[in-house]
């Protein structure tokens, strides 16, 4: 018996001993069982036998037989930045649910390394793609959506692109930050930004700029410093800033870890905060919280991107809906505590 009967067999086998009809057992046994209503109870009747039988489907067969791999892709510019690793949380998650397996690529802020992954990703044969750009070159994505590949962008986006996009607020984000500063009484605020020309520093840094003007305060370049979002650009930023002759009286540190590495310069420099120097931080964490001072920070949720962005590509993989075109914004929201001190 070929291994395609084997299959058929068993799945009438486990439809037999269920006392249910062997469609059922496939849609559980592929992660459908939402999808098509099936209870909580039969779900879990089919699973048990399925295990007790060793049952394992055949994937590679029904992907050929239905040009389906039930696999998407999922490229981020940095999987040690707890940002990315949580939104790719969210996407393995419901992916799995949906029975989906998710193939994750770090393109290490490289737009070489995102074009390397692009490539592996479609020999690979992903039914989608869930892109978070590096944001500097746009061209090779495009190729991709020539090539009527399912793509959603998540965080970094191209405003040129057609395709759906879920970003955080973060012009609205950075207003709110810059307001409480002023509104406590701070006017020389400067700005550690992250990766030069792309959306999010673009929105970021005009939420700054426009936050001092609402504010009539004038905008000092000298506090504008700094060129990615990691930890060294935190640190290297926040010395130039202490060693301005008329320095800051806040730091606004547009990422997490461009955050931490202010933190360390401050304490390097033997400052405290807030005593000394007060912080702001874009993208609020757990650990802000047990920190020394707790971290006033702007808080994305993580949680609304990975799922938006799941749900839309597998809607559109489902022909379910219609493959909607559109930037969808999660708003942003200031998480105060105490590393801001009024002056």
């Amino acid at each position: 018996m070929n291994v395609s009967a084997n299959k058929n067999t068993t799945l009438k086998v486990i439809a037999e001993r269920a006392g249910v009809s062997a469609t059922t057992v496939s849609r559980v046994l592929t992660g459908k069982s939402r999808e098509y209503r099936i209870s909580k109870k039969t779900e879990d009747l089919v699973t048990r036998i399925s295990d007790e039988l060793n049952y394992e489907p055949d994937i590679l067969a029904r992907s050929l037989r239905i040009k389906q791999t039930f696999t998407v892709g999922m490229i981020v510019p940095d999987i040690s930045n707890p940002f990315f690793a949580s939104i790719t949380r969210y996407v393995e998650n419901e992916s799995r649910k949906a029975g989906y397996s998710v193939i994750v690529c770090d393109s290490q802020e490289d737009t070489k390394l995102e074009k390397d992954a692009i490539r592996i990703l479609k020999m690979r044969k992903v039914d989608g793609m869930i892109i978070c750009p590096v944001g500097k070159e746009s061209k090779h994505i495009s190729n991709i959506l020539k090539q009527n590949i399912p793509v959603v962008i998540v965080d970094r986006y191209f405003p040129e692109f057609d395709v759906p996009c879920i970003v955080s607020d973060n012009y609205d984000g950075s207003v709110q930050a810059v307001n409480y500063l002023v509104k406590n009484g701070h006017r020389k605020i400067a700005f550690i930004q992250g990766v030069i020309n792309t959306s999010v520093n673009r929105d970021r840094l005009k939420g700054y700029i426009d936050a001092h003007e609402m504010n009539n305060i004038p905008i000092n370049k000298s506090f504008i410093v700094g060129e990615d979002f990691g930890e060294r650009n935190g640190y290297i930023g926040t010395k130039i800033l202490l060693n301005e002759p008329d320095r800051p009286t806040a730091i606004f540190g547009t990422s997490n870890l461009i955050s931490i590495g202010a933190i360390r310069a401050i304490k390097e420099e033997h400052l405290k905060i807030p005593d000394d120097i007060s912080l702001i931080a874009f993208d609020d964490q757990p650990y802000f919280d047990f920190l020394d001072p707790p971290i006033t920070s702007v808080r994305q949720k993580k949680d609304d991107l990975g799922n938006i962005s799941i749900s839309l590509l597998l809607n559109s993989l489902r022909g379910n809906i219609s493959y909607e075109k559109k930037r969808i914004m999660v708003p942003t929201e200031l998480i105060v505590r105490r590393s801001v001190r009024k002056i």
